[in-house]
């Protein structure tokens, strides 16, 4: 996905991106959100929606 990514392939980034996040440990929440490497990817709606898949649940007390 990286490698898309780098050669602005962000449609084909995007799709290897939904496979991969299915592997457990592959990448995380944070590196998607938050390293430099996955800049061209930001404000790309498909991008969004994984790194939103991916962010981590918030359980309130009851």
């Amino acid at each position: 996905a990286i490698i898309y990514t780098w050669t602005g392939e962000n449609n084909l980034a995007i799709e290897q991106l939904a496979a991969v996040i299915r592997q457990p440990g592959y990448l995380s929440y944070g590196r998607l959100k938050l390293h430099p490497e996955w800049d061209p990817l930001r404000g790309d709606p498909g991008f969004e929606k994984i790194v939103a898949s991916l962010a981590p649940t918030v359980f309130q007390k009851r």
